[in-house]
């Protein structure tokens, strides 16, 4: 957790803020780096958004003293310290809440998942959900707020902005351009520096009876950023604008998108995925705000993690042989943002 702190009058608050809004002076961002529990309390009663009891609702401090809470099923006692679940396994999906901060986010699951190793020579193609034509708040195509978070984390890593791509196609009649410009995407591309562009307007290699973007293979490493919707294989699913409209649409009268992806998923360099699912609607009929912000070295077990945080019981075809028990789960718990 990540608080900011006034250097003149010593405030602290929990979300960023340009300035301190009682003296207008800088402030400084405190990292939490350590936390122990200081107080709990066991939720017996469910709710419309906290349906599985019993759970526990922790105060945890950090080393700077200050204090939030947090929804765990592990039990705790006071004094002890919060730990959160952390690996290299490539098979692994990090969980992580989106609070107020997206930097902050995007760190940490990046973090979660043991780091990325690149450089300033490293070249980065970074590949958003932009499929509709639409404001960013109908949560259509990748936020802004997302892409521009982790633009800032690849450069605070030493990445320069002309070795990173931002790449998309439009498999419909809608131009590509018109996405971008009215989802917020190309403005963030442009503050940044970085280069848009459009997958149709470039060359396709021939991978066996598939043709990917030559992009992919220019780059070094491949960032897929899609936005997760209930019922589907999203970030699964993100990775065909990577092919040839006309070659991906005479596949699907051929094979199936299971057949598809595992063809594609065997030609791809090494590909992380960092996927955010904000609201959601339930069985029940209620939308739910989930928040949630995930990364995965296999987006195929970060999609079945999903599905079942969701409860979803039609589970896509892609998914199907994806055991859920087999995955493992870094930082946040399953059950703990479960709708």
């Amino acid at each position: 957790m990540a608080f900011f702190k006034c250097l003149k009058c010593k405030k602290v608050w929990q979300y960023p803020i340009e300035k301190c809004p009682d003296c207008s002076s800088a402030l400084e961002k405190l990292e939490s780096r350590k936390a122990k529990v200081i107080g709990i309390s066991r939720v017996s009663i469910s709710s419309i958004f906290h349906k599985k009891t019993p759970y526990f609702v922790l105060v945890l401090e950090d080393q700077n003293g200050n204090r939030w809470v947090q929804k765990s099923f592990k039990e705790y006692k006071i004094g002890d310290e919060f730990k959160v679940e952390s690996g290299e396994d490539k098979k692994g999906v990090a969980i992580w809440r989106i609070k107020y901060d997206f930097s902050e986010t995007i760190k940490k699951v990046i973090e979660l998942i043991g780091g990325l190793k690149i450089n300033k020579h490293t070249k980065i193609l970074i590949l958003p959900t932009l499929v509709i034509a639409s404001h960013s708040y109908f949560c259509d195509n990748t936020s802004p707020e997302l892409l521009g978070a982790l633009l800032k984390f690849l450069f605070g890593t030493g990445v320069k902005p002309e070795n990173v791509k931002v790449c998309a196609q439009s498999f419909d009649e809608v131009e590509i351009g018109a996405k971008a410009q009215k989802s917020g995407l190309l403005e963030v591309c442009q503050k940044q520096k970085v280069t848009p562009f459009d997958l149709a307007q470039g060359n396709f290699v021939k991978k066996g009876n598939l043709e990917v973007s030559e992009e992919v293979f220019k780059a070094d490493f491949v960032l897929n950023l899609p936005i997760l919707k209930i019922g589907r294989a999203s970030a699964s699913e993100n990775l065909f604008f990577l092919l040839k409209k006309e070659n991906y649409l005479s596949q699907k009268y051929l094979s199936s998108e299971k057949e598809i992806f595992k063809n594609l998923k065997n030609n791809l360099p090494e590909c992380l995925t960092i996927a955010e699912a904000d609201r959601v609607q339930g069985k029940e009929g209620f939308v739910q705000y989930l928040g949630l912000a995930f990364s995965s070295f296999n987006s195929q077990h970060l999609d079945r993690v999903f599905s079942k945080i969701t409860e979803e019981e039609k589970i896509p075809e892609i998914l199907k042989e994806i055991k859920i028990e087999e995955i493992p789960i870094l930082g946040r718990k399953i059950e703990e943002v479960a709708i």
